[in-house]
């Protein structure tokens, strides 16, 4: 029985992993390697790359900013309306993302919030703080969630005793539990990242230019066809998962 179930196991995960990897291994298989190196040298597939990178990577700096308290009052504290709060958090990851980008338009866009931004010079159209809003819009409750999962496994009576030696609320926080938090909070900001990256439905709607990736590559496919859009889906790729593992191994020797 013990070989049956290590086998069935086996050959269910050996399912779902080819299931990830093949459509990876067919993208840059019909690219081929001179099509990738040749697409590493197109100002524009680079220059939207690194547009993307940038902007997720800002994106989550403010969440980040923003979100660690909210994750922290939630999982150090049980009152009422906790569920529906923890519900509002998970809003953004269950709606359709242009149904999203509705949304932020019309909120950003119009009445007093146009009026305000306005004032202080920002516009949300066709601009890079219009792909931001849509990014953290969607892909923050990765990481609010990985931090506030984060807190809860960091013990309470951590904090107390820091207390009884007379640290601050601040101090405890910034010198006991956020490291100790550091490797989940670590985790949600590069789920968070990634989501960023391979955000298009809320993007396109709110700002189709400057041309991120994912943008990119729908206008080079509708315009010219698959062999023109496939190079940036390759480049995107090959470049956000290099990234993306080498953050998460430095991440994981750190837990070692």
């Amino acid at each position: 029985m013990k070989h049956l179930f290590n086998i069935t196991f086996f050959i269910l995960s050996t399912f779902v992993l080819l299931f990830i990897i093949i459509p990876l291994v067919g993208l840059f298989s019909g690219v081929g390697w001179n099509g990738l190196m040749s697409s590493f040298l197109d100002a524009e597939i680079i220059r939207s790359v690194l547009l993307t990178m940038k902007i997720s990577f800002l994106g989550t700096c403010l969440i980040l900013f923003t979100g660690l308290p909210l994750a922290y009052l939630i999982a150090r504290n049980n009152f009422r309306g906790k569920s529906i709060i923890e519900s509002i958090i998970d809003i953004p990851v269950m709606i359709p993302h242009t149904a999203a980008g509705i949304a932020l338009l019309m909120a950003f866009n119009r009445g007093v919030m146009k009026s305000f931004f306005d004032f202080v010079g920002i516009q949300f159209i066709d601009t890079e703080a219009g792909i931001m809003i849509a990014m953290m819009f969607l892909s923050s409750p990765f990481l609010i969630n990985g931090a506030k999962e984060g807190f809860k496994n960091v013990d309470p009576k951590l904090e107390n005793v820091a207390r009884t030696l007379g640290a601050g609320r601040f101090s405890v926080f910034f010198r006991v539990v956020l490291p100790n938090a550091k490797k989940d909070i670590i985790n949600g900001m590069l789920m968070m990242w990634s989501r960023g990256l391979g955000e298009f439905g809320a993007v396109v709607i709110i700002a189709y230019h400057p041309m991120i990736a994912p943008v990119l590559i729908y206008d080079r496919f509708n315009s010219y066809g698959l062999s023109y859009s496939a190079p940036v889906a390759a480049v995107m790729i090959a470049v956000s998962l290099t990234t993306f593992l080498m953050i998460r191994g430095l991440n994981n020797r750190k837990r070692a």
